[in-house]
């Protein structure tokens, strides 16, 4: 456990002073980051694989088909649907969800090697969940006895895996649900107006989730604070005493956009959900498959593939965002093969080429699709461009890329790639040798 240090007092509570504060260049440089959902609901471990949110309307149809995992305890009071089918037939009618957070041991959890993992898969900062929606914590708060310090893991998870972060050199932040919390109801959230209005809206709970965030600040000073859905609307009133208070503790700090509209140093996107903004920082956030938390019943098909993983964070960063993909852990604190291979092929994959990602800035040009089904992204840095060629075709073949013929005389690749450079007219064109089938995408730089 750690305390807050004293800074002199730079933002003060309200929200003229709040909205002086800027992102601070490490948020914007770093590029990638990962989110972790690992809680009670990694136990039952099972969502229906559906689709991805924003394929379909979220009301009754998806939240009795959520293919969200940590969702779990909302699908059964739902009282329909695949996830309801499954509790009854492997829990049975009367099993409570609160028995999950005693069957979550934790065993195998080592938060050394979550850590290792991170950093070689080349992230730089990480935010896990605090508090999901079940209302389950996993720091030993100071205002409910139903943490992961009584129960379960029996372990302050959330202050040994910052330990473990912070040691590898990676910034820490964490992730909490401020206005869902299923323990101060009973209700089930049947569609979107439920999401964004739940029962539990007495002024307690909003003091309840306020004094919960500020006690994160104190014990963690976490570099991201990342609220889920909204703030508890009674709590309105207290976010700039809030916001002034983490940033006169962590002047690093940044927090999302899941405020009810109050604040946000950035915008986030989730899946199909949200949008891409070239004037203000953003991020999206998916999980490696279609669920956040672990499911069971997601094989390879489900997962994002290697090579769309690297797309997914060349068009974030190319656009002016950065990724935070999430990894999901089993109950006993393992990661699953699936998850742990991607982001070790994204870490060599940025090994290699991660000048045309870190540090970068947007350039003129974002994202163009060329001749042969041919992806290119751009970024640029100082007085660089990078260019990243996605979809090349195996063995030999030529990218056009228009209007960049004066790149010709100073491109090169950023790994060992055979090509040849050439002006065709006012177009840039590359002729590729011996690319490999399945290859990722393909990184330059001029200038």
């Amino acid at each position: 456990m750690s305390s807050s240090k004293y800074h002199p007092r730079q933002f003060t509570p309200d929200m003229e002073s709040v909205r002086t504060h800027q992102v601070p260049q490490w948020f914007d440089d770093c590029k990638l980051g990962i989110f972790i959902h690992w809680g009670a609901y990694s136990v039952p471990a099972y969502a229906p694989p559906t689709c991805e949110l924003g394929d379909i309307p979220t009301d009754i149809t998806w939240f009795s088909n959520n293919p969200y995992s940590e969702w779990y305890m909302n699908s059964v009071r739902v009282g329909q649907g695949p996830s309801y089918e499954h509790h009854l037939a492997t829990y049975g009618q009367d099993f409570p969800y609160e028995n999950f957070t005693d069957m979550w041991k934790a065993e195998n959890w080592n938060a050394t090697e979550w850590a290792d993992l991170f950093k070689k898969s080349g992230a730089g900062y990480i935010v896990p969940v605090t508090k999901h929606h079940d209302g389950f914590c996993l720091w030993p708060s100071r205002y409910t006895d139903y943490h992961t310090g009584n129960r379960g893991p029996m372990r302050d998870v959330i202050g040994e895996l910052a330990a473990a972060v912070r040691n590898e050199g990676m910034k820490f932040g964490v992730y909490y649900s401020g206005i869902l919390d299923w323990t101060h109801t009973t209700v089930p959230i049947f569609d979107d107006f439920d999401v964004h209005n739940p029962p539990n809206v007495t002024a307690a709970y909003a003091d309840y989730a306020f004094n919960q965030v500020t006690e994160l600040i104190d014990r963690y000073q976490p570099s991201v604070l990342w609220n889920d859905i909204d703030w508890p609307k009674k709590g309105l009133v207290d976010l700039p005493v809030l916001f002034s208070y983490y940033y006169n503790n962590v002047p690093e700090g940044v927090v999302n956009d899941r405020w009810n509209g109050v604040w946000a140093d950035y915008t986030t996107k989730e899946y199909k959900y949200g949008q891409m903004t070239l004037d203000k920082k953003w991020e999206m956030c998916r999980g490696l498959g279609l669920s956040f938390a672990y499911n069971q019943v997601e094989t390879d098909e489900h997962y994002i593939q290697p090579n769309k993983l690297i797309a997914l964070l060349l068009e974030s960063v190319s656009h002016n965002g950065n990724l935070l993909i999430n990894v999901g852990p089993k109950a006993d604190g393992t990661i699953p093969a699936e998850q742990r291979d991607r982001l070790l092929y994204l870490g060599q994959w940025l090994s290699v080429n991660g000048d045309a990602i870190y540090g970068t800035k947007t350039w003129t040009r974002q994202q163009e699709r060329l001749a042969g089904g041919i992806d290119a992204y751009f970024t640029s840095k100082n007085d660089k461009v990078y260019v990243m060629l996605d979809n090349v075709a195996a063995g030999s073949s030529t990218a056009v890329i228009p209007g960049l013929a004066e790149a010709a005389a100073t491109i090169r690749p950023l790994a060992e790639t055979q090509a040849k450079f050439s002006a065709q007219g006012p177009d840039l064109a590359i002729d590729l040798f011996n690319i490999a089938e399945g290859s990722p995408a393909l990184a330059f730089v001029f200038g």
